[in-house]
């Protein structure tokens, strides 16, 4: 009797699925939490992803509903695909949380983000930074003799790589707000 030359995970050779249920790729998802607008609702958030190590790369909060006191938070994370389920489930059991919606899984979604972003430098390489500020669509929102603040909005990736380009040129400081994210369509 000959052995049987079955390749692991293969499921025609067998009446058992013999695949791994859990997977260590790392994906990143946007997360919009609707909130009651009270004190300590995004302490309690918050403190469910720090209790468990979760990481959070952006976080934005604001009051979208004054009549309802209603607010919304927008998470972006990272983790395999049974963490951010075990995080989606979490948070629906905090007692003041209306929705939660991964926008990741359930649509294409439109993202965006502000930074301001200072520049100090002088001659050729502040003519290069408004160069680069106008190919990037930056706005100057505040400008000296040897500075220059520059506002811009956009993906994500689009403001790591204007910073990137500033870096060399003399950027000095920069604050962003985080994701703002909303499903497109319907």
């Amino acid at each position: 009797m000959s052995a049987l030359h079955i390749k692991k995970g293969s499921t025609r050779h067998s009446a058992y699925n013999l695949r791994p249920t859990f997977s260590d790729v790392q994906e990143r998802h946007t997360i919009a939490v609707l909130v009651e607008n009270e004190p300590g609702v995004l302490a309690r958030v918050i403190g469910l992803f720090s209790g468990r190590g979760y990481n959070i790369e952006s976080l934005t909060v604001a009051e979208v509903d004054h009549t309802g006191h209603l607010s919304r938070i927008t998470i972006v994370t990272t983790g395999t695909p049974q963490v951010i389920e075990q995080i989606k489930a979490q948070l629906g059991r905090i007692v003041p949380v209306h929705e939660v919606h991964d926008l990741t899984v359930e649509g294409p979604s439109v993202e965006r983000e502000l930074a301001i972003i200072k520049v100090v430098g002088e001659g050729d390489k502040r003519v290069e930074a408004l160069r680069l500020a106008d190919i990037f669509r930056a706005n100057v929102v505040d400008s000296t003799l040897n500075s220059f603040i520059f506002e811009i909005t956009g993906a994500p990736d689009k403001i790591d790589a204007f910073a990137d380009l500033m870096r060399p040129l003399g950027l000095v400081e920069i604050a962003r707000t985080g994701v703002a994210a909303l499903l497109r369509g319907d």
